[in-house]
């Protein structure tokens, strides 16, 4: 690496460290078609930085990592054994063979790899023996082996089991050099290639061994193999091929593997050339965190986008079950039924609707007598009135919650949040039936408290005090339901009917402005009262949807930290 300033040497491996911390703080968790892919990018990033990238960069003198990585039974295991000379690793017979990796390294350089300075989140043993098992790291120091180089027995990339393919990629973005094993056979094969471009898209320094190569076709397979790295941008890889004869005592012959052999220990032996390779591979693996982030934060604006998606198709359908009551309570179809039916019993039906179009000044006399002389009518009128109002709460709210439902399972990422919970979510929640209840006996309650306020005025009071509280809340209530624009002095339909009942008996007992005062105070109560229930079912689509979505302006602060390394880089250039 080029000299730098002590404040640009620190400040590059804090930007890298911010970045590292953006990208593993985006869970992706809003299952769009692309979140897997995303997860599994930013994990490879958060793990090449915590492998790879801080620790080369607080210790560029560390030995070379190189990492043996290749096709299911390539001979991966055999190659490394070989060019040691011992065994170190056991090649397997079943597949997948290799399911641990397995670091060989000088014994003067055990201490670089025994602390964790690269690959941290695998656990170490030490000695020779079978696989260490899933999720750790078997460190063999040899004496023979020349201190400033590492060779890493990887699993196979296309191995069967998905464990050993994902941790053969993590292998890889923590290798400054990969050594890439094929076979004669299996050189074109699609999985190795996408491997390859991988580490070429990543700038990783790159040699590839052709193995069991028949002697006869070395020519003509080593050329054509050749050519497929040219042309896919792999130019500068080293190529070594290994010809298919029997094994020595278990080992290649030592003629197929020396030039592999010598290349490896003249890269230990030689400083600069070391260096090189070092160079080459950490400033690719930092090159190409621009376009990695890039992607990542492309990835959560899409979940941005199908979040917003799903927050406003939850609004609109809850939006539209508050007009859904609006239009219940004004529309007058709650005075229908069994509501219309109480109301005529509380007036006394027929006679006392005759007598109202006769005598107005009669209509105290006569609701007095119904309140005083006949308390159950009245209570029956309540209990219904109450009734009523309940199932349209419910009905509404049922219906935005099964529209909510029916919008989200349309929507990217809406059927895989909304999971085993649809026919939770489909329907009101389990305390709505309680809680519309509370709040419409509460409305009943504030309308009679209305009814108390406005009947302790001069004007008004002797005609509340003839009517009764109770008995005026009722036709207030009434009221409430059996008009569409507020009470205008005209005549308004009544259940269907043609009567003017509730206003002229309110206008009887409280005057004009009295009357659409209280008219229009009940009502919106009522309304904020709706709201309140339909806003906490609607809670739960956006608490669900809450606990999926990006935090918010988590791709802008991913390009700002991309933004903030490229600028230390530049410092340190």
């Amino acid at each position: 690496m080029t000299a730098t300033t002590p404040a640009a040497a620190t400040r590059l491996p804090d930007a890298l460290q911010a970045l590292r911390d953006e990208v593993d703080a985006v869970g992706f968790g809003l299952p769009t078609p692309d979140r897997d892919a995303a997860r599994k990018a930013a994990r490879a990033v958060v793990d090449q930085v915590d492998d790879y990238l801080l620790p080369r960069l607080k210790d560029l003198d560390a030995p070379l990592l190189t990492v043996v990585g290749g096709s299911t039974g390539a001979g991966k295991s055999t190659l490394v054994n070989s060019v040691l000379g011992a065994t170190v690793t056991v090649p397997g017979v079943l597949r997948p063979t290799t399911r641990a990796p397995v670091l060989v390294c000088a014994r003067a350089d055990l201490p670089y790899f025994a602390d964790e300075r690269v690959l941290p989140g695998l656990a170490r043993t030490t000695g020779v023996g079978p696989d260490a098992g899933p999720g750790a790291i078997r460190l063999v120091a040899r004496d023979d082996l020349p201190a400033g180089l590492a060779l890493l027995d990887a699993p196979d990339v296309d191995s069967v089991v998905e464990a050993n393919r994902e941790l053969a990629g993590q292998l890889l973005a923590a290798a400054d050099l990969w050594v890439f094993v094929t076979t004669a056979a299996r050189y074109a094969d699609a999985v190795p290639w996408d491997v390859l471009k991988t580490a070429q898209e990543r700038g990783t320094a790159l040699a590839v061994v052709l193995d069991r190569v028949p002697p006869e076709a070395v020519t003509e397979v080593r050329d054509d193999l050749a050519g497929m790295l040219s042309r896919g941008g792999l130019d500068s890889a080293r190529l070594f091929v290994v010809e298919e004869r029997p094994l020595v005592d278990g080992f290649l012959p030592d003629d197929q593997v020396a030039p592999l052999r010598d290349w490896l220990h003249a890269l230990a032996a030689d400083q600069e050339q070391r260096a090189a390779v070092v160079r080459q591979t950490l400033s690719g693996a930092l090159d190409s965190l621009t376009q990695r982030v890039g992607r990542l934060a492309i990835a959560v604006d899409a979940q941005d986008a199908a979040a917003a998606a799903l927050r406003d198709a939850a609004a609109a359908s809850y939006e539209q079950a508050k007009s859904g009551v609006d239009d219940g309570v004004q529309s007058g179809t709650l005075l229908r039924g069994e509501v219309l039916a109480r109301w005529q019993e509380f007036v006394g039906t027929g006679e006392w609707m005759r007598s109202l179009q006769a005598q107005v000044g009669r209509l105290r006399d006569r609701i007095a007598a119904a309140v005083t002389g006949k308390p159950a009518p009245g209570e029956d009128l309540k209990v219904a009135l109450e009734s009523s109002v309940e199932q349209l709460l419910r009905a509404e709210a049922d219906t935005a919650a099964e529209r909510t439902v029916t919008a989200w399972r349309a929507l990217p990422g809406g059927s895989g949040l909304l999971g085993n919970r649809v026919r939770e979510l489909e329907t009101v929640s389990p305390g709505f039936g309680p809680a519309a209840s509370d709040e419409v006996r509460d409305w009943q309650g504030h309308v009679l408290d209305l009814v108390r306020s406005e009947g302790a005025g001069k004007r008004s009071t002797a005609r509340v005090l003839s009517l009764g509280v109770n008995g005026a809340g009722l036709v207030v209530m009434v009221a409430v339901f059996a008009h569409t624009g507020g009470l205008t002095g005209g005549e308004v339909a009544v259940a269907g009917g043609t009567s003017a009942l509730g206003q002229r008996l309110l206008e009887a007992v409280f005057g004009d402005a009295a009357v659409r005062d209280l008219a229009a105070k009940a009502r919106a109560d009522l309304r904020e009262r709706a709201e309140r229930l339909l806003a906490q079912e609607q809670a739960r689509f956006d608490a669900l949807l809450e606990s999926a979505a990006p935090d918010a302006g988590s791709a802008d602060r991913l390009r700002a930290a991309s933004a903030t390394l490229a600028a230390a880089r530049r410092e340190q250039a």
